[in-house]
């Protein structure tokens, strides 16, 4: 029933080298921006093994099986899953295929993160399991071809908080659905990988109000690029994503390059615009002191800190520079390795608080 939701700071990605191959990305080295967008379209691109749409749910068990959450083997949908307590219902893989719906709970389907009429049904997109995933099948039907957006005024919510209404982003004020803070990073790099992987065919895609078809390079409009990097940076990299990655790679061959390497987003298309310190977000612990002066920090804010059996740190490109096995077993305080002065993310359970070093 965890995770890591998150509170964020511009350029805080999450995890890096996630079980990679060998080699796998050399002939990126030394490329930024477009180039190397392009190039990693190519290496994506290349070997991918196309396989039917009907097999996507074979794909499934091995690519989203709930061993996060309620750790019990039932479909991860990102567009059901409570990560703070109980599930509204749960599937079993291969059971309650839809088929017909009428409500949340009755059968769950494939959803493809860009919208297949975007592209015409046609392949590989249509059965590329890298940016379609299982869901519920009533929340797939409501969330149509719209955007994924920030909505306002729902008109429908899901059980699990997901929403459709009004856009609330600049720049287009359409209709669009809004996953749940615990999944908004994992779309993000989701759409991100699409334009990637498929950039020499976005113009001939429809937009949909999504993809920019006139500049295959940024890939999405811009307003949806904007947001995508926002929710990058807001919700970086999980475990559940890194595993996906791995599963996904074994069943088609070929990655998401922005969850093995989350700080290639800032490469290829810079910051987000925008702040990132959002209000919907802020769930964090404290620390004191910060600015930090010493090596020791005394973290307070949850009263059972024991329950964190780990705690990461992080710096502002999104690398890992420290982690501790229980972390508060012993007290509230945590020793750092002498970290050079700078911002950082202290990383516990679902929590991500922001700390600086002088």
């Amino acid at each position: 029933m965890k995770k890591s939701i998150l509170i964020l700071f511009v350029g805080i990605f999450g995890f890096a080298n996630a079980q990679e191959p060998t080699g796998y990305y050399s002939a990126a080295a030394g490329l930024t921006g477009f180039a190397l967008k392009t190039k990693l379209g190519e290496i994506i691109t290349a070997g991918y093994q196309t396989k039917s749409y009907d097999n996507l749910y074979n794909g499934y068990p091995s690519t989203d099986t709930d061993k996060f959450y309620e750790n019990d083997g039932s479909v991860l949908d990102i567009y059901s899953e409570n990560p703070t307590g109980t599930d509204p219902y749960n599937y079993q893989h291969g059971v309650k295929k839809c088929g017909n719906y009428s409500v949340e709970g009755d059968c769950y389907n494939r959803e493809h993160s860009i919208p297949q009429s975007l592209f015409n049904e046609a392949s590989p997109m249509v059965s590329d399991i890298q940016h379609i995933l299982p869901t519920d099948g009533k929340v797939n039907g409501m969330r149509s071809n719209y955007p994924y957006g920030k909505v306002s005024n729902p008109s429908y919510t899901s059980k699990n908080g997901s929403k459709v209404g009004p856009n609330t982003s600049a720049g287009y004020s359409g209709t669009v659905f809004e996953p749940i803070n615990e999944f908004k990073g994992d779309v993000a790099r989701v759409l991100l990988y699409f334009v990637t992987r498929y950039q020499t065919k976005l113009s001939g895609f429809s937009s949909g109000n999504i993809l920019n078809t006139s500049n295959v390079n940024k890939g999405l409009t811009d307003w949806e690029l904007n947001l995508m990097l926002q929710w990058n940076q807001q919700d970086p990299v999980s475990q559940r994503e890194i595993t996906r990655n791995n599963a996904a790679y074994a069943y088609q061959n070929n990655r998401n390059p922005f969850i093995d390497h989350p700080e290639w987003v800032t490469t290829i298309w810079g910051a987000a615009p925008l702040a990132v310190d959002d209000a919907s977000f802020s769930k964090n612990l404290s620390i004191a002191p910060n600015p930090v002066k010493g090596n020791v920090i005394n973290v307070t804010g949850d009263k059972d800190l024991k329950k964190f059996n780990k705690a990461m740190i992080y710096n502002m490109v999104g690398q890992n520079v420290q982690t501790i096995e229980n972390p508060f077993q012993n007290g509230s305080t945590i020793t750092l390795n002498n970290l050079p002065k700078g911002v950082y993310i202290l990383k516990t359970g679902e929590l991500n608080t922001k700390f600086i070093i002088e």
